[in-house]
């Protein structure tokens, strides 16, 4: 079974932010009119709504890897579904500024960025619009006792803001017309291979 995109949904902490994992400066940037939304962007052992279940394993080595784009702050995301497994930036509304672990939930700070895409954002949340999150990735999936289980394979590519879907299946996966390894670049795959070879020897 070839590769397939992969996006789930997650709600935001009420109206989209969670004041108590802002800290001061970040309040500050809140107050001086920017805007911060922060929540669970994913979740791991558990079937969410597209009936899919993330392998602890396979996330935890995910957002291993994506904590180097935080880091270098080319963690970006749009809004809504692209088509393709390609960030457009254009487009980009979005950069997650911090990722954690609080048990098997995968949680998340997002900067809303002065573009286009970004002032739509804004103005959704000002207005009240019920948002989410949405995790974009590259994998195949099994089938296995009538649940379906996400491969090692799976490379997690951003996180996309979504409108809260009107049916279950709004988000199931869609085959990537224009996917290519070009999502990464050459040090992310070098990166990606030395963290499973540090894995593999703890």
């Amino acid at each position: 079974m070839g590769k397939k995109l992969l996006r789930e949904y997650y709600e935001l902490c009420e109206g989209g932010v969670c004041q108590d994992l802002l800290t001061e400066e970040e309040k500050r940037f809140v107050a001086s009119g920017g805007m911060i939304l922060s929540g669970k962007l994913q979740e791991a052992d558990v079937q969410n709504g597209n009936g899919r279940i993330y392998p602890h394993r396979v996330l935890m080595r995910e957002m291993k890897n994506y904590q180097k784009l935080v880091q270098e702050r080319r963690a970006l995301g749009e809004l809504d579904h692209p088509e393709d497994s390609v960030i457009n930036l254009k487009n980009a509304s979005h950069l997650v500024t911090d990722v954690w672990w609080d048990q098997k939930n995968v949680m998340g700070k997002v900067k809303v960025l002065d573009t286009p895409s970004g002032q739509v954002l804004k103005s959704l949340v000002n207005s009240g619009v019920k948002l989410g999150i949405s995790s974009r990735g590259m994998g195949s999936v099994q089938e296995s006792a009538g649940q379906t289980i996400v491969e090692d394979d799976f490379q997690l590519i951003c996180f996309d803001f979504v409108s809260e879907p009107s049916t279950p299946n709004a988000f199931m996966m869609q085959e990537a017309k224009n996917y290519s390894n070009k999502v990464f670049t050459k040090a992310d795959r070098i990166n990606r291979l030395l963290n499973e070879v540090l894995d593999e020897e703890v």
